[in-house]
């Protein structure tokens, strides 16, 4: 028989740890549970009840920059809105009214060329379809993927006003939009001219700068004498002018050759050349001196003398001869004097420093041709084919012209010499076909009349807020250096121009009475109306005879369409103060909407529609190369919700420089998911060690812990980053600071602290309740700030605590007692964190060398002055050791032992007070006392 007394029983402790306890699941589930997010808000209407609880408040108007209706989402327009949806609800959550009308703009090329496009298929020709029949087949296509985008849209979280949505279709639209056509017509500024515009051959039509993109392409090159038939200086008659052109085309269309008057041309005698050279030797050329180098090159020009060396100036008077001259199929129709004019953009950066010059295709040479009064032949017709005054080439197409032009030269001894070029060339942004610069009778508004409004528009520039400020440079440079706006377009669909013109003396009607009877028309008919028989006299009225009168069936350009938003959705009957307090979109609507938008209001209210604009940059793939079908490296929203869920991507939006070019692929997206879950288990964490929690725990901010302290002060700091980038609409950085202090100052730092506490002190323990007070204001803070961002888990986070509140969406941001922020403190802290890392470098060499397993398993000394604002007993908190010593010292250091004593099986601290009581002795004091205080111990 043993008489030894018995060991005492092994008790199991883990039920008296008060673990983290949360509804709240660990995985996001996005994909599925986000729809049922969405049909909640729509079962409760949270829209509606926004606007009803934001009554009074000061309004925040973003206007919406409207996508066309022609097509799923892309990724860009998918950044473009969440980007937006977070400002709205950033501005909401802060203390305004953000009531957001989103848009569609839904007239012009992009839906008319893909409806054509169906009637091509069909075998059908749009010439031959009514055009009220052709117009209805564009609405329909219009409102179906409207229809689509808006549900795309919402997919993403984006919360709006879907049923007040605007569209530029709308009869009530359609109606204001000619209405500010009249406006331009009244005040002077709309008129009627020839002029130069970049037209699509393909898309027969007119194109606005913002519809022009530029791609590589090899373009043929032409050298031609231009034979010298008259001039004072007996040595330059019979010789010949050489110009450099990669436009052969335009050839017919040349009447002049400009030169720069301080360039120094050579008189050039031509004495040898190379095998297969057009020159000839015996001629006399004239090239620019600088570029005589490169011409012998390009020419095949050999032995050679120059004769004299004069200034472009003396080439004042002189007359020559079109390299055409003596074509015999254009049956004398070259015969016409080529004078020598002088160009200020003439450069020695090419060529040969001269330039022919065509007054129908091209700004320069049309300005010049204007000042001298040359004629301005229209060459080419709508569809790129030249016409009869093109004599000798009628019918051929331009893209086709070069050969003929080349083989027209050779033959009459005007070919001095021909290649290729590889250079940037504008293209249609639709059909990406190259585009030709064609003189066409256009409607334009005029910049520098007596409205000034390019005047106006660069100081409404200099008043406008941007982000980022690079902004304000490009759009001021745009707007100083553009010419005339021209708004004409060649098409069906869209809204006409109404102006009437008098036949007799070819100026416009101005008269507000038939205005008036055509805005009125069009708010009950849409701008069909100016289509339907008997248009013209209803609108005219019985006072003018219609047959006396033009009406105008050019349509307006879809860039004033858009620009023109603002006067039919920032209105009192929407209760939309004008203007808006912020425009949002890509950087290349500095040339588009902004522009348009800056120069329709300028002209018809004189100041700009906008308070402020922020660019975002352009969606790029993961190589950082532009997203394309070819390439196979496009991302599509709709996949990425499917997949991962609209919060991952709206976290992509927000985690990026938006006024940078962003990348995304499946790499960013799966490190934008392990982003979220970081930030989904911080708020997990702080759920589950709320369980329970009411306010009868709260600790006095006077009273709490220095740690708990800096984290309230932490808040402050993100707090007033939130504000900031609110009213300034940058946020560049705040949101990837908030994944930070939820990773690196909470999880790896304050919760690692606090666990023990949370899980092992008695429930009311001071300290436990210090702790759980912060983490109160932790959730509610941290749900409301990514509230904007993540929508669907915020709010999942926020019921999950509160599942009889209202929605998070409906809350505002908490507003931060002043005497938390506490500068003094977060220096204190900065320099202690920075301490700690000594320490925590040692623990980790001690793990690795198997001296401990754990910190806990450690006593740490800390020599050093910068430990000394810690009790010893504070540092082992803050290194989650069990024994900690301080000691004075100039550098800190820290030595790391194994700890004396025993393991707590609670809270697995080693202490040597293990095992000294009797009925419990596997525990430490502080553990004792709470299964001693706690029921049933």
């Amino acid at each position: 028989m043993n008489d030894a007394p018995e060991s005492p029983a092994a008790r199991d402790y883990r039920g008296t740890v008060i673990l983290p306890k949360t509804d709240f699941p660990m995985r996001g589930d996005l994909p599925k549970r986000e729809p049922d997010w969405l049909k909640r808000w729509q079962d409760q209407d949270l829209w509606g009840r926004l606007r009803a609880r934001s009554a009074g408040r000061p309004k925040f108007v973003l206007h919406d920059g409207p996508p066309y209706a022609n097509g799923p989402l892309h990724i860009g327009t998918a950044l473009n809105k969440i980007l937006k949806d977070v400002i709205n609800r950033a501005a909401q959550m802060a203390g305004h009214d953000a009531d957001y009308v989103p848009g569609w703009d839904c007239h012009g090329l992009p839906i008319e060329w893909k409806v054509e496009e169906e009637y091509r298929a069909k075998k059908k020709n749009k010439d031959e379809v009514p055009v009220l029949d052709f117009r209805a087949e564009c609405r329909r296509y219009a409102d179906h993927w409207l229809g689509v985008q808006r549900e795309e849209f919402k997919r993403l979280g984006v919360l709006g006003n879907w049923e007040g949505r605007y569209a530029t279709m709308d009869f009530g639209s359609e109606a204001v939009i000619a209405e500010e056509i009249g406006r331009f017509l009244m005040n002077g500024s709309l008129y009627r001219g020839l002029r130069p515009v970049m037209w699509s051959p393909v898309e027969k039509t007119a194109l606005a700068e913002a519809e022009i993109e530029y791609h590589d392409q090899v373009s043929p090159t032409l050298w031609a004498r231009f034979r010298i038939t008259e001039a004072k200086a007996e040595d330059l008659r019979g010789a010949s002018v050489v110009i450099w052109t990669t436009t052969p085309w335009t050839i017919p269309g040349s009447r002049a050759v400009a030169y720069g008057e301080e360039i120094d041309y050579a008189l050039v005698h031509v004495e040898g050349v190379a095998e297969g050279s057009h020159l000839k030797v015996g001629e006399f050329l004239l090239v620019a001196l600088a570029l005589l180098p490169q011409f012998e090159k390009d020419s095949g020009l050999g032995a050679h003398s120059i004769k004299r060396v004069l200034k472009g100036a003396e080439l004042a008077g002189v007359i020559a001869a079109h390299p055409l001259r003596g074509m015999p199929e254009a049956q004398g129709g070259y015969g016409f004097p080529v004078p020598l004019l002088p160009g200020d953009f003439v450069t020695t950066e090419a060529g040969t420093g001269f330039v022919h010059i065509a007054p129908g295709h091209g700004e320069d040479d049309f300005t010049l041709g204007r000042a001298h009064g040359l004629p301005v032949p229209e060459t080419v017709g709508d569809d790129g084919t030249y016409t009869m005054q093109a004599p000798g080439f009628v019918g051929l197409h331009v893209w086709k012209a070069h050969e003929p032009v080349y083989a027209a030269c050779e033959a009459l001894g005007t070919l001095a010499a021909k290649g290729k070029l590889t250079h940037s060339y504008p293209h249609s942004w639709r059909s990406k076909k190259p585009v030709i610069f064609r003189a066409t009778p256009q409607w334009f508004i005029a910049m520098d009349d007596a409205n000034a409004i390019r005047t106006k528009s660069l100081a409404a520039i200099a008043a406008t807020h941007f982000v980022p400020d690079i902004g304000r440079n490009r759009i001021g440079s745009m707007v100083q250096n553009r010419p005339d706006w021209c708004i004409s377009r060649q098409r069906a669909w869209g809204v006409p121009i109404p102006v009437f013109v008098s036949k007799q003396s070819g100026e416009p009607l101005r008269d507000p009475a038939v205005m008036d009877r055509i805005v009125a028309a069009f708010r009950e008919e849409g701008a069909d109306a100016w289509y339907k028989p008997g248009a013209a006299q209803r609108f005219l009225g019985p006072d003018r005879d219609a047959d006396t009168y033009e009406q105008v069936m050019d349509i307006v350009d879809v860039w004033f369409e858009s620009g023109s938003t603002h006067a039919f959705t920032l209105t009192p009957e929407r209760g939309l103060p004008w203007p808006a307090d912020l425009y949002l979109e890509g950087s290349d609507q500095h040339r588009g909407w902004f522009q348009s938008s800056l120069l329709e209001a300028v002209g018809t209210r004189g100041v700009a529609p906008f308070k402020a604009i922020l660019t975002h940059g352009f969606v790029l793939d993961e190589q950082g190369r532009k997203m394309s079908k070819s390439l196979g490296n496009t991302v599509a929203p709709q996949d990425v919700v499917s997949k991962s869920g609209a919060d991952i991507l709206r976290l992509w939006v927000m985690n990026t420089d938006v006024t940078e070019d962003q990348r995304i692929g499946k790499n960013i997206l799966e490190q934008q998911g392990e982003l979220y879950r970081r930030i989904r288990n911080t708020l997990r964490w702080l759920l589950g060690n709320l369980d329970g929690f009411d306010g009868s725990e709260i600790v006095p901010h006077a009273e709490l812990p220095e740690l708990e302290r800096w984290v309230l002060h932490r808040l402050t700091e993100l707090d007033a980053k939130l504000r900031k980038a609110q009213r300034d609409h940058d946020w560049t950085g705040v949101y990837p600071e908030i994944h930070a202090f939820c990773s690196a100052d909470l999880s790896a730092f304050y919760f690692d602290i606090r666990k023990d506490s949370l899980y092992c002190d008695a429930k009311d323990s001071p300290r436990r309740r210090a702790a759980r007070t912060v983490i109160d204001q932790l959730h509610r803070c941290l749900t409301a700030w990514l509230a904007p961002v993540l929508v669907f888990t915020a709010e999942e986070a926020w019921l999950a605590r509160f599942p009889e509140a209202e929605s998070i969406h409906m809350q505002d941001w908490p507003v931060l007692p002043e005497q938390w922020r506490d500068e003094a403190l977060a220096a204190k802290w900065a320099a202690l964190r920075e301490a700690r890392g000594v320490a925590t470098a040692a623990l980790e060499v001690a793990r690795r060398d198997g001296l401990i397993g754990a910190s806990l398993q450690a006593k740490v000394t800390l020599v050093g002055d910068a430990f000394g604002t810690l009790a010893p007993e504070a540092w082992e908190e803050v290194l989650i050791a069990s024994q900690v010593m301080v000691a004075p010292g100039a550098e800190p250091s820290a030595k790391v032992e194994p700890a004396a004593g025993h393991k707590c099986d609670r809270c697995w601290r080693v202490l040597p007070e293990v095992g000294q009581s009797a009925a419990h002795p596997t525990l430490c004091r502080r553990c004792e006392a709470v299964v001693e205080g706690q029921p049933g111990a």
